[in-house]
This record gives structure tokens, sequence and C-alpha cells, in this order.
């Protein structure tokens, strides 16, 4: 649990199959950062698959991972970037 301006919370980070399944599951502080404290579950995406993400998970950063191991990232991005990646909604 951790502290937010809601009270005292808790985020469930899910990365799912394409049928919804389950693959990992992760917990965190309700005040913790999105995409830097789930970034460690996208190590079971492969090469080849398609990453679809919400907005929370927006950076260069895990963009540039998922290039780097050939996985292409559908991330809708954050509305306050100057340079606006693809994006297929």
């Amino acid at each position: 649990m951790g502290r937010s301006r809601g009270g005292l919370t808790t985020k469930i980070h899910a990365l799912v199959d394409a049928d919804g399944r389950p693959i990992r599951l992760k917990l965190t502080a309700g005040q913790a950062h999105d995409g830097r404290s789930a970034a460690d579950m996208f190590e079971t995406v492969r090469p080849g698959q398609i990453l679809l993400a919400d907005r929370a998970y927006d950076s260069d950063d895990l963009r540039k991972n998922l290039k780097a191991r050939g996985v292409w990232g559908c991330i809708r991005p954050m509305p306050n970037r100057v340079h606006i990646p693809v994006f297929s909604p």
C-alpha cells in the first residue's frame, strides 16, 4: 500500500496475452510511477510481438528498449509530448 491523494492505495499491473489471459501480475504502491514500476514486466514480450499499453507507460526509454528487442510498442502518447511517436488507435 502507498499513500496518494486518494488515501492508501495499491496498483495492479497486468501483462496479458491476446486472449486476455494473465502472463505476469505485479502490485505497486499507489504513488509509484507506472512506467518505472512495471518496466521489468515487459521482459517476457518477445521479438515480433506487439505491446499494447496505456499512456501511463509512455516513455522514450521503454520505446527504445522494445525497439532494440524487436518488439513494436503501440503505446498511446502522453498529451504533453512535443515529438509524438507513431500510434495506431
